[in-house]
């Protein structure tokens, strides 16, 4: 009987009144602002600079572009793809293991990946090596399929993928080319190895005679490097925020200046 109650009491719930289900629908329903996700992505929230998330591979294998470049890509194509599939399944998958499996469909993709780079690009996929598989640890992809992804439609998880991969690549490739070109006094040596026989002659030696300083492709000048660039875009950061206080400073007098003589006339 008292299973019978429960399951007429179940019916009834879910037999609601229509326009009531099309209300709570629409108020849950959430709003996407692309140019907030972009600016995150970029530059407010780079998952590099700012979260620091990602920093055993950034730092151990972006001592050229094209190691830089190919580990960028490859974690693009793992953030946008899982955003995706995640945003799909959100309304699917219990609370209980959905952990569990946001890493099985990140792993997916990154064996996809790791297939694809091994049929194509085989001798850059033995440079990077294992940080190829360790895409799957990467805190960024799994952070962004928890907290966005999980939360919100596809079209806005998609964007927000992107963006944050963007962001990340975009820091790899500028770190491998300080490092490459402090160490080699080049710029974009071996792409051959991400780009085939067409990027053969896209090396730039920019110091003839260079000395190689083995300090900056060693981790500590990863290290160095990265430092220099956080510092680099919290310098930009105070210095937007110094001219902001400077603008409202000077709206301030003019507006309580109005406010008087608005007063004084009433």
């Amino acid at each position: 009987m008292t299973m019978k109650m429960s399951a007429q009491t179940a019916v009834a719930d879910d037999v609601q009144d229509p326009s009531s289900q099309s209300t709570d629908s629409a108020e849950a329903k959430p709003t996407a602002n692309y140019a907030e996700i972009i600016y995150n992505g970029i530059w407010k929230n780079n998952p590099a600079l700012v979260q620091l998330l990602g920093l055993c591979p950034m730092l151990a294998v972006t001592s050229t572009v094209v190691n830089a470049l190919g580990l960028g890509l490859a974690t693009l194509v793992v953030l946008v793809g899982s955003n995706i599939a995640v945003s799909i399944i959100r309304n699917y998958v219990s609370e209980a293991v959905r952990l569990p499996a946001f890493v099985m469909i990140i792993a997916s993709f990154t064996t996809s990946i790791e297939l694809i780079m091994q049929a194509y690009t085989y001798e850059l996929y033995q440079i990077l090596g294992i940080f190829i598989p360790l895409i799957v640890t990467n805190c960024a992809i799994l952070g962004r399929a928890d907290a966005f992804a999980s939360r919100n439609p596809i079209l806005p998880s998609a964007i927000d993928g992107l963006m944050m991969g963007l962001g990340f690549m975009v820091i790899l490739v500028a770190l491998g080319a300080m490092r490459e070109l402090i160490g080699q006094g080049t710029l974009f040596s071996d792409m051959h190895l991400l780009f085939g026989d067409m990027a053969l002659h896209w090396k730039l030696t920019v110091f003839q005679n260079y000395p190689n300083v083995l300090f900056a492709i060693l981790p500590p000048g990863a290290f160095i490097g990265l430092g220099l660039l956080i510092a680099g875009k919290n310098y930009f950061d105070e210095k937007e925020k110094k001219r902001i206080a400077a603008a409202k400073a000077e709206a301030g007098p003019a507006e309580s200046k109005r406010v008087r003589v608005t007063g004084q006339a009433g």
